[in-house]
């Protein structure tokens, strides 16, 4: 089986749709904060024809068409959810110390998750805890959208280039408030693995 999972799209129409335009599976999963930024109405728009598999984000949480979404989804053996099976809120990265995966996801089976932005496979014994990336904005030190497909249970990371300069455009000439900051870090900038992890591990 394949699936695409597709994590953190932030309501980024433009990585949206060409990811999309790659994806070659059986089945999507978007994994929590699909919304929470700019396009909410286009993102959704693009994700209701697919019959995609949807999980609860934090960026979910707060709205009513989206709160009573599930906190996990198993395919294939694998269970996806976006921090944690039972919460999706703790932040777990590259430099997470194995005591500490075990404890928030027990001592085997295999999970993707995202909140995070930034792509890793960790390995503890048994317990496999393999982040997607962000879509539409990854913390990779490159502005792109990176993604996951697992194929028979085997994750693989991807990569996909999108139009950064009309996203720029777009996002200059919309209304949203937080427009002006997003464009300046996550566009026309790059925020990198280090210094996510960094204060991500910082807030934990």
């Amino acid at each position: 089986m394949r699936v695409a999972a597709l994590y953190d799209v932030h309501a980024m129409p433009w990585a949206l749709e060409a990811v999309l335009q790659e994806v070659d599976a059986d089945a999507v999963v978007f994994g929590g904060d699909f919304i929470g930024g700019p396009f909410v109405e286009e993102t959704l728009a693009l994700i209701e024809p697919l019959g995609a598999v949807l999980v609860r984000g934090n960026a979910e949480d707060g709205d009513p068409r989206t709160a009573s979404l599930p906190l996990t989804a198993e395919l294939d053996g694998v269970l996806y959810c976006h921090a944690t099976p039972a919460d999706n809120m703790p932040m777990t990265t590259a430099a997470t110390p194995d005591e500490d995966f075990v404890r928030l996801f027990g001592e085997r089976g295999t999970f993707v998750i995202g909140h995070t932005h930034h792509q890793f496979d960790r390995r503890v014994g048994e317990l496999r805890i393999v982040n997607a990336g962000s879509v539409g904005m990854a913390y990779e030190g490159e502005v792109a959208a990176f993604w996951t497909l697992v194929v028979d249970g085997e994750p693989q990371f991807r990569k996909t280039g999108f139009d950064v300069a009309r996203a720029v455009r777009e996002l200059r000439a919309s209304a949203w408030p937080a427009a002006p900051t997003f464009v300046n870090e996550n566009l026309l900038q790059a925020v990198t693995r280090d210094e996510a992890i960094a204060e991500f591990e910082a807030q934990r």
